[in-house]
């Protein structure tokens, strides 16, 4: 699994501040606030992401995912539950591995075994098949959407 402490958390930092959103991060012997699933899992808090060293980058990009794809209403006030239909959920795994193709250091290919690898379920089996074969859904939610433009690249605007 790859980990912040794996990447420059600068860059991470850097990355992040581009879709309006601040890392903050929590000392490794503490629980993260406002994490979903808990443990070493990303939280996000209003426009902050909090993550320790340990915190896997997918996670990371997966909550970031969440606040790019979220309405702006549900930004205000969002602590822990990014909410979401399963559309949008969709859309966000979709942008979390658009996301890591990238970071240096990360990648498509990273991304799709570290995913398989926490338990992500796809019809197809794994993430990669999911992504290639099966996610013209998500696709289009993001373009509708305005996160991705018809190649399939970052606009670097969030959901309007």
């Amino acid at each position: 699994m790859l980990l912040l402490s794996d990447l420059r958390p600068t860059l991470i930092a850097r990355f992040l501040l581009r879709f309006g959103l601040e890392l903050r991060l929590v000392p490794n012997e503490e629980a993260i606030p406002a994490s979903y699933w808990g443990e070493s899992e990303a939280g996000l808090r209003d426009s902050v992401l909090l993550a320790r060293l340990d915190t896997p980058i997918h996670s990371i990009l997966h909550e970031a995912s969440h606040f790019i794809c979220m309405a702006p209403e549900r930004r205000t006030g969002l602590l822990k539950d990014a909410g979401g239909d399963d559309a949008e959920e969709n859309a966000v795994c979709y942008l979390q591995v658009l996301l890591g193709a990238l970071l240096p250091g990360a990648g498509k290919k990273r991304l799709f075994e570290d995913m398989d690898a926490w338990g992500y379920s796809f019809r197809l089996g794994s993430a990669r098949a999911w992504f290639e074969e099966d996610a013209s859904d998500a696709r289009e939610w993001l373009l509708r959407a305005g996160i991705i433009d018809a190649e399939a690249r970052l606009t670097g605007q969030l959901r309007a």
